[in-house]
């Protein structure tokens, strides 16, 4: 199982937001083999006056929250941290010094879903790798 929180200005992420998802996507399904058909994601615009960042950073600056079942690799995680920095750098011209990611790993117990416990689920594709 894995959740995305994107957070960013309103006025840069409403109008990337769509090709944004596809972006994180296709990285989640590259990096950790997330399914097809499990994107969890969900986008906070926010308004100038309600989103401070450091002066270095650009409107642009973009902050993407990962929550996941725990199991996976160092390797497996820093190479969907690589993927997320080169494919947004690259597709959506975002400087990689405005794109900050941060992942959270959390037990299956720690979760309920369809009504049970995670660590209850039959789940469809690996979660250790």
């Amino acid at each position: 199982m894995v959740q995305v929180k994107i957070t960013g200005c309103t006025k840069h992420l409403n109008a990337i937001k769509a090709e944004l998802s596809d972006i994180v996507h296709g990285c989640l399904r590259d990096a950790i083999g997330t399914p097809e058909n499990k994107r969890f994601q969900r986008f906070f615009p926010m308004e100038p006056e309600n989103f401070y960042y450091p002066e270095e950073r650009s409107e642009q600056y973009t902050i993407i929250e990962i929550v996941m079942f725990e199991g996976r690799s160092v390797a497996t995680k820093k190479k969907l941290t690589r993927l997320l920095f080169e494919r947004i750098n690259q597709q959506l011209e975002i400087a990689i010094a405005d794109i900050e990611i941060i992942m959270f790993e959390l037990p299956k117990h720690n979760w309920g879903i369809r009504g049970i416990p995670g660590d209850e689920l039959a789940l469809n594709y690996v979660v250790e790798a």
